[in-house]
């Protein structure tokens, strides 16, 4: 049985990223079912805070944005690679422009007043206010969340999204996947929110079809597939957590910017996107990530772990 759980849902862009890794890497892994929205309370019991979407979790150790997730992945099951040689700067800076700038234009442009309406099904083509209680609790939801993200109107999102598919389309030009013939984390960044366009709010999809070479790419990642899933439910997730220790750190050199010594009582918040912190004590500071240590009334004593580029760090007030 697998030790990987993926807290997600179906619709979520960034988990089909990760489920889409699992698939290139032939993973088998359990799948917990959270809500779209707040309240969260049996995620919440891992991250202490955390509520964006997807997180992974192996026992009590507890893994928060799809950046960190990719690269445990990776530890996890080294080939086929993410960050192929030669090529692992430019991987990693493409993916970050994919899952920022690309992703918030696409998003933008599918949340258009028909695609809000083919998403909330069944409600008119209007703005917010139109949506229905499902709708306006998502849309403030999501309002809430935006720390620091510009809003794009529909018309600017969507001359920005299809200069960004032409851009996409000439990196495909001759070859399989946008750095060579295999894919790397800078495909599955790419992959993700072309894909709610095609598959979640499809009636906005005519923007993919003047660059066919994008959608024949797009065939060609979905035909990896998504491993070997099994369902697992959150009671069960939480109690595992509760039952198991988290893995001894590695030894990694205490890097620190910020003047707040291990052991201390800290936050960590999202910069730009989900503001809301997750609190606990401070164990690492890598080059690369940042651990907490955190006790919860039912998960019990966790790890939960941010990587640095996208969080704040900050001395817990007293």
């Amino acid at each position: 049985m697998s030790n990987l759980i993926l807290h997600h849902y179906p619709t979520s862009p960034f988990s089909e990223k990760v489920r889409l890794i699992f698939g290139s890497k032939q993973l088998a892994w359990k799948s917990v079912i959270i809500p779209m929205t707040l309240p969260k309370p049996d995620a919440v019991a891992l991250t202490g805070g955390y509520r964006k979407t997807p997180f992974l979790q192996i026992g009590a150790d507890i893994y928060c944005d799809t950046a960190l997730i990719c690269d445990v992945l990776e530890h996890r099951q080294p080939t086929p690679t993410l960050y192929p040689e030669g090529h692992k700067g430019l991987a990693r800076i493409l993916a970050q422009w994919a899952d920022e700038k690309l992703f918030w234009a696409a998003m933008a442009y599918n949340f258009s007043p028909k695609g809000a309406a083919q998403m909330f099904s069944g409600m008119s083509p209007g703005g917010p206010e139109q949506w229905g209680p499902i709708g306006k609790a998502f849309g403030e939801d999501r309002a809430k969340m935006r720390v620091a993200v510009p809003r794009i109107s529909p018309g600017d999102a969507a001359a920005t999204y299809k200069s960004y598919l032409r851009r996409l389309a000439n990196m495909l030009d001759g070859q399989c996947f946008l750095l060579g013939e295999e894919p790397c984390i800078a495909d599955f960044s790419a992959y993700h929110p072309l894909w709610f366009t095609r598959h979640c709010t499809s009636v906005m999809a005519g923007v993919l079809d003047a660059t066919p070479n994008v959608l024949a790419w797009m065939d060609r990642m979905a035909a990896l597939g998504q491993g070997a899933m099994e369902k697992f439910s959150a009671t069960d997730a939480i109690a595992l957590a509760a039952a198991s220790t988290p893995v001894a750190l590695a030894d990694e050199p205490f890097q620190d910017e910020h003047g707040i010594p291990l052991g201390s009582l800290v936050t960590l918040a999202g910069d730009a996107f989900g503001p809301e912190p997750t609190e606990g004590t401070l164990i690492a500071a890598t080059r690369t990530h940042y651990s907490l240590r955190r006790t919860d009334a039912r998960a019990g004593t966790v790890h939960v772990h941010f990587p640095r580029i996208g969080y704040v760090l900050k001395k817990a007030e007293a």
